[in-house]
C-alpha cells in the first residue's frame, strides 16, 4: 500500500513582496477602490486590533513578525517533506483567471504536464517584480511532472468524478502563482525542489471567476455588474474529491504529498468589511474545527457561506480534508496568523501516519 503525507499551506503572494511592501493589499484598496467610504478608509474608524497592526509605520513592523513565522513554519513544511520522501507531489490550487478564461472553467482539472516552466518574478507585462530574494524577471524555475497524473485522472473518471485534465497550458504559461508560489516558499532557503509536481486546479472563485477576473473588482457593462457566474464545486463535493483521491493513490505504488496551498478568508473577497479585512471570525470557526480534527463540520458548509466568509481558497484545503478524513488523520498545527492588514489568515499544518 502506498504512503501519503497532508500538507496545508498558504500561497498568499505578500510572502514574496520584500517587508516594506507586505501591505500593498490593503494600501490598493485604500488609494484605489472607490466603492469605500471615505469614512472607512480612516484608520480610525478600523477595529482596535486592526489598529494595532498597522501602527506607527503602517504594519512595517507586523510584517516583520509575519514573515518569522511563516519562514519558520515553511522551513517546518519542507524538513517533514524530505524526510518523507515522496515520489511525487500533488497540489490543491486555484486559478485566478490565469490559464483558465472565458473558453473553458473546469470545476476540477489534474495538470498533467511533462514538465513546468515558470518566470514568477516577472510582472504580466515582463517588468521586474520586487521580491525578497533579489531574483531577476528573467530567472527560470523548471519543475518535473509525473506519470501518477495520468493515473489520478483514469481512476478519478473511472470512480464517477467527471474530472477535467490536460497536457498542455492553455492560456498561463507555466504555472499559475497558487502552485509556483507554493514551490518558491517550500524552497523558500533556495535548496532546490526536485520532487515532481502534479498540480490540481480547483474553481475556487466560482460565481466570480469571469466578472471579476480572479480580482477585488466587478466588472461593469453599461455602468451595470456583470452577471454572477455558475457557482465553484461544494465544500462537500470538494471533500469527496479528495477522498477519491486519497482511495486512488493508496492503490498505486508512489509514496505521495498531499498539499492544499491558499490562505482562508481574503479581505478582497469580503465586501461586508468594505474589502479591507478579512472574516476574522469565520476564519477562528473554521481553524477550531480543523485543530479539533473535526472535518465533518466543513462538510456541511455551502457556497453562499463560503462567499460571505471570503473564504472561497479554502476550497483547497477542503479537498485536503476529504483526503485526510478518508485516512483517519488528525492534524497537526503548525502555525495560524490572523492578520487585519495583510489580506488573509494563513494556517500551515501536517497530517502525518
Amino acid at each position: 500500500m502506498a504512503e501519503i503525507l497532508g500538507v496545508g499551506l498558504t500561497h498568499s503572494p505578500s510572502l514574496i513582496a520584500p517587508d516594506e511592501l507586505k501591505n500593498y493589499s490593503l494600501t490598493r484598496a485604500l488609494r484605489s477602490n472607490d466603492r469605500i467610504p471615505a469614512e472607512k478608509k480612516n484608520p480610525e474608524s478600523w477595529p482596535d486590533a486592526m489598529r494595532t497592526e498597522w501602527g506607527e509605520d503602517e504594519g512595517y513592523t507586523s510584517a516583520l513578525y509575519q514573515r518569522e513565522k511563516l519562514v519558520d513554519g515553511f522551513r517546518t513544511l519542507r524538513s517533514e517533506i524530505d524526510a518523507f520522501n515522496p515520489d511525487v507531489v500533488l497540489v490543491w490550487g486555484d486559478d485566478q483567471y490565469e490559464n483558465f478564461k472565458e473558453d473553458i472553467i473546469p470545476a476540477f482539472c489534474v495538470l498533467a504536464y511533462e514538465e513546468f516552466e515558470c518566470q514568477p518574478m516577472a510582472g504580466t507585462d515582463g517588468s521586474q517584480r520586487p521580491n525578497v530574494w533579489d531574483e531577476p524577471a528573467n530567472k527560470i524555475f523548471r519543475y518535473k511532472g509525473h506519470e501518477s497524473a495520468r493515473y489520478l485522472a483514469g481512476a478519478l473518471l473511472n470512480s464517477g468524478f467527471d474530472i477535467a485534465y490536460s497536457y498542455k497550458p492553455l492560456h498561463q504559461k507555466g504555472l499559475g502563482h497558487a502552485f509556483v508560489n507554493t514551490l518558491l516558499y517550500l524552497d523558500y532557503d533556495r535548496k532546490g525542489f526536485d520532487y515532481p509536481v502534479i498540480p490540481f486546479s480547483v474553481n475556487c472563485y466560482g460565481s466570480n471567476i469571469i466578472r471579476n477576473q480572479g480580482g477585488p473588482h466587478t466588472r461593469q457593462v453599461g455602468g451595470v455588474d456583470m452577471a454572477l457566474d455558475p457557482p465553484g464545486p461544494s465544500p462537500k463535493r470538494c471533500m469527496e474529491l479528495g477522498a477519491a483521491t486519497a482511495r486512488a493513490l493508496l492503490a498505486s505504488p508512489w509514496k505521495v504529498a498531499l498539499v492544499a496551498s491558499s490562505s482562508w478568508s481574503h479581505a478582497f473577497l469580503t465586501p461586508k468589511n468594505w474589502w479591507l479585512y478579512c472574516d476574522i471570525e469565520s476564519d477562528m470557526a473554521r481553524f477550531q474545527e480543523l485543530k479539533s480534527g473535526n472535518y465533518e463540520a466543513w462538510r456541511g458548509i455551502s457556497n453562499a457561506q463560503i462567499e460571505d466568509a471570503g473564504q472561497q481558497e479554502m476550497l483547497n484545503w477542503m479537498c485536503l480534508a476529504g483526503a485526510m478524513q478518508e485516512l483517519d488523520r488528525k492534524p497537526e498545527i503548525v502555525e495560524f496568523l490572523q492578520t487585519y492588514i495583510f489580506n488573509s489568515s494563513k494556517c500551515l499544518a501536517l497530517m502525518k501516519a
